[in-house]
């Protein structure tokens, strides 16, 4: 009788360090969704402003009497 309680609480132990492990993996995956969320809120933060930038070009070419084709093709870098 007292062979089954070791091995019962040897069982429980494996059974308890999987589980601890299962928690710190669940953990950092949760850390690794939240940096990679972040990242892409920062990303469409930086291409709002890009883009409101290249508006302001086009509208500014487009004052000096160029098409509105002419004005984007200045705004991305052409002549």
């Amino acid at each position: 009788m007292a062979e089954e309680n070791t091995t019962d609480k040897k069982k429980c132990r494996a059974k308890g360090k999987a589980m601890f492990a299962y928690g710190i993996i669940q953990l950092g995956s949760n850390v690794v969704s939240a940096v990679a969320l972040a990242a892409i809120a920062f990303s469409i933060c930086s291409l709002k402003q890009e883009s409101k930038v290249f508006n302001e070009c086009v509208e500014e070419v487009q004052t000096t009497g160029k098409s509105s084709v002419d004005a984007v093709h200045f705004c991305n870098g052409g002549n």
